[in-house]
């Protein structure tokens, strides 16, 4: 094992010893003393198996075999997710075949923030990872079921469905995707009309028509953002089967990769012999595997955000600092936009996560002490599914080399010898920084800053044309406190036009930039945030930032003195305009609002 990485995962244990130690033993009191449908009266039973057929009445009533809670969801606007809804009455079938049952437990929300990008409705995004975990928590309370299947793919969904999960980690779970949609118009060619519309050289026609020959049928979108990198942990957290993530909806091995997810459930809910709850495979081994194969693929920043919140569902305390030693030591093999040119259907076709973990492993960047539905250790995730001449599940060996040299690398040739998620600290507070898709000539910015207080202000400014110059964009006031930290990602285009006419720009942003961080160097999640009375809240336009990504700083050319002399300017907001602004449903997440944790901190309210 890579000396770095033990010493990674050493640190998160011992900081972790008392509340991972709380944790198990609410799981294990919890298994002891509420053990599934057992406690439950007859009334209780009878309502909670009325609406079944017979044959799964007998079977819940027994108490012989398992019954799974199906947390679905499911809707028809989200294109990952549309394909969710026949998958409850798979699974019920294949948990019968075998003398189990199958129930759905209970829906989630699940919203789109390709949707929502640069809309008001964005300012729920975050929140909702948390509303999602309490749905979970509803739709599992009933204490009927022996195992949890979850079914989601999306940004804030599957982090949500996961903390709520592991609060019935007593239980055994896996997770079903749905897969990617086939790959589209290129992804360099939707960026090019994207940056064109934002420069006033192609129409609102031409932008609909490039964004819907990429985004075009049911399925994941296939740029690697959160969704994606959602399915990379997920497999490496061992509770979605080893290269079940990039499937295809149509291609029959997704069918038989649901399949065989509910028999290993089940096997792993077994009531009267082996049992392999989510709490003994979510564990410290697993966080770093997980964080390893985030940074090695250039994953999403919003996991910054949400594996601190999975790991603290489970007891363990993972921090900003984790992330940036391990940056250091992990390479980058993997390039799929924003960070490359390719999709994750050519992730796939390269050679998958099977070629992905055998490299890692190689280099002694994994932790092999893991338990998975597959087992123990690492040895089936350099296996990759596929069906045999009869149509059976089969599990093959990694490829020995990749069949897209320019898309998955193995550990010999790296892309880059570090990955591509850096931690930012300076006199302006703490946040983090994407690199894995800005060029090496751009991860250094010394500018004049231009002050903004909310994205619409920026865009608007932007497009005046007075802005052709170097300059550090901050846009503030954007954290979870002040508007629930939406995606900026709406900025990219306008600033990459700038960028790609010779000038040095970046943003630095208390808020968040989404999955699709890209070329231009965003220093994001800055903490503390500008409503708390953050670095931010006394920048001036005119103020000379340093930002060195390679270093990891990000600093303001003022004194310590001239800083703290500074007031703070904080939005004056009266009660009767709050009153008359319009919500889309925001007015309800005041709560949330005002008890969120920091950025640093996961931006959690548990």
């Amino acid at each position: 094992m890579h000396a770095v990485l033990q010493e990674v995962t050493d640190a998160i244990r011992a900081r972790s010893v008392e509340s991972r130690k709380i944790y198990l033993n609410r799981m294990q009191r919890t298994r002891d003393e509420l053990p599934p449908r057992r406690k439950l009266s007859c009334g209780n039973l009878a309502h909670g198996f009325a609406a079944c057929g017979e044959t799964d009445k007998q079977t819940i009533r027994l108490m012989q075999s398992a019954n799974l809670g199906i947390v679905t969801a499911f809707n028809d606007m989200l294109s990952a997710h549309q394909p969710l809804q026949y998958y409850p009455e798979q699974i019920k079938e294949v948990a019968r075949s075998v003398g189990s049952s199958a129930q759905v437990a209970g829906g989630v929300p699940a919203m789109c923030d390709g949707v929502t990008q640069g809309q008001a409705g964005m300012e729920l995004s975050l929140f909702s990872r948390d509303v999602i975990a309490m749905s979970t928590a509803i739709s599992l309370s009933h204490n009927l079921f022996d195992g949890v299947l979850c079914l989601g793919v999306c940004d804030k969904i599957v982090p949500g469905m996961m903390i709520g999960a592991l609060q019935f980690g007593h239980l055994p779970a896996g997770f079903i995707p749905a897969g990617p949609m086939p790959s589209g118009i290129p992804n360099k060619e939707k960026a090019a009309v994207r940056q064109k519309y934002a420069a006033g050289e192609a129409t609102k026609e031409e932008l609909l028509t490039a964004e819907s020959d990429s985004y075009h049928s049911p399925g994941t979108c296939t740029f690697y953002g959160t969704a994606n990198s959602n399915q990379v942990l997920m497999e490496m957290l061992g509770v979605q089967l080893p290269g079940a993530s990039f499937v295809n909806p149509e291609d029959p091995l997704r069918s038989a990769l649901t399949q065989e997810t509910v028999t290993r459930v089940i096997a792993a809910a077994d009531v009267d012999g082996a049992h392999l709850p989510l709490s003994a495979m979510v564990k410290e081994e697993s966080i770093v595997n997980a964080l390893v194969a985030l940074l090695a693929t250039g994953g999403s920043t919003n996991h910054t955000l949400h594996l601190l919140a999975m790991a603290q569902a489970a007891g363990i305390h993972l921090i900003w600092e984790d992330f940036d030693k391990l940056a250091r030591i992990v390479p980058l093999l993997l390039r799929v936009y924003p960070n490359g040119e390719a999709d994750v259907n050519a992730f796939q076709r390269a050679g998958g996560m099977a070629f992905l973990v055998r490299e890692l492993r190689s280099a002694g960047l994994l932790n092999e002490d893991v338990d998975s539905l597959m087992g123990h250790g690492l040895d089936p995730f350099e296996l990759a599914p596929t069906l045999n001449e009869n149509g059976k599940l089969q599990w093959l060996p990694a490829r020995k080399e990749s069949l897209l040299p320019d898309v998955l690398r193995p550990i010999s040739q790296p892309f880059d010898k570090e990955s591509g998620i850096r931690l930012l600290q300076g006199n302006l507070g703490v946040g983090v920084i994407k690199t894995s898709a800005v060029q090496k000539q751009h991860r250094k910015v010394t500018a004049p800053c231009v002050v903004f207080n909310d994205q619409d202000e920026m865009v608007a400014a932007l497009k005046t044309g007075q802005y052709e110059r170097d300059f550090i964009a901050v846009v503030r006031f954007q954290g979870p406190k002040a508007n629930g930290m939406p995606e900026l990602h709406q900025l990219t285009p306008h600033l990459g036009v700038i960028q790609d006419k010779g000038f040095q720009v970046a943003l630095l942003t208390d808020g968040r930039m989404s999955g699709a961080s890209g070329k231009v160097p965003a220093a994001i999640h800055m903490s503390p945030e500008a409503l708390d009375g953050g670095p931010l809240a006394r920048l001036k336009t005119g103020d000379i930032i340093a930002l060195d990504a390679d270093e990891g700083t990000v600093t303001v050319q003022l004194s310590a003195q001239e800083m703290s002399m500074r007031t703070a300017t904080l939005p004056n907001i009266s009660l009767e305009a709050a009153q008359l602004q319009s919500t889309l449903g925001r007015s309800l997440f005041d709560c949330f609002r005002q008890n969120s944790s920091s950025a640093k901190t996961g931006a959690s309210v548990f």
